[in-house]
């Protein structure tokens, strides 16, 4: 079979590729290097599809020195209009425990060092930044994870770090001031989509309190929580895929117009 162009994306970890059908690798270029792996074109459940593994197929790429623009470019380049991007976070808060799922409406930048942009001369680009997150796909898959009876919360702030290293423990209470969930890899995922006017969401599984916390993070905790988080993760993006509308309602399309100077 013949696999059209994908209109949605989705960036996450390699545990995804169990649920892609029929699909085949494509190795591309960008004018910004080489994305983290080839992109896997296929379907899920006969919905056209492009995923990526964020940090390549082995996990072998840090966040903090992955190919954001190159990633991005790629998907814009297949025809992804849309970008589900799979993202494991710290919680900020004790109200959102770990094994629940989180999906931010904003993010504050904490990042040092990473290319941000697309715009670096001579065109000028002001892309508007006030609302990142695409309302329509964050509703998709909060109601599904809901339906799927997952403990949800639609609605705040991720607070993108450089990473490797987490926080100290006076960065972290300094960060549970401003933000709800921690980590270290939606900046500048969502700048650079929202750049080439794609629809950006994240969903963010919580696996442990960050270090603000009093009580010690337990390893074997942690891990159990990422694979049952994993598994929502698939469960949730197979469900949402089928209640996304094929023609995008949102503003998000609209974010290079009167952006240029």
């Amino acid at each position: 079979m013949e696999i059209q162009m994908a209109k949605i994306g989705i960036i996450g970890g390699s545990g995804l590729y169990s649920l892609l059908e029929n699909h085949k690798p494509v190795e591309v270029n960008t004018p910004y290097g080489k994305p983290s792996s080839a992109l896997e074109l296929g379907e899920i459940d006969g919905v056209e599809v492009v995923f990526l593994p964020r940090h390549g197929k082995k996990h072998s790429i840090p966040p903090h020195k992955v190919n954001y623009r190159a990633n991005i470019k790629a998907l814009h380049d297949q025809g992804v209009e849309r970008i589900i991007s799979a993202n494991a976070v710290g919680s900020l808060k004790q109200e959102f425990a770990p094994g629940m799922m989180f999906i931010p409406d904003q993010f504050i930048d904490f990042t040092r060092r990473r290319e941000l942009t697309y715009y670096d001369g001579p065109d000028v680009y002001h892309i508007s930044s006030a609302d990142p997150f695409c309302p329509d796909m964050n509703e998709v898959l909060a109601g599904q994870s809901k339906a799927l009876g997952y403990e949800t919360h639609l609605g705040g702030t991720y607070a993108c770090i450089e990473g490797p290293r987490f926080s100290t423990r006076a960065e972290s209470k300094m960060f549970r001031q401003f933000a709800d969930i921690i980590g270290m890899t939606v900046v500048p995922e969502i700048n650079l989509a929202n750049e080439l006017a794609m629809c950006y969401t994240s969903l963010a599984t919580i696996t442990d309190y960050d270090v603000w916390a009093e009580e010690p993070v337990d390893t074997k905790e942690v891990l159990k929580i990422l694979k049952e988080n994993e598994d929502k993760s698939l469960n949730i993006i197979k469900q949402s895929l089928k209640h996304i509308s094929g023609t995008r309602k949102c503003d998000c399309k609209r974010r290079l117009d009167d952006a240029k100077i």
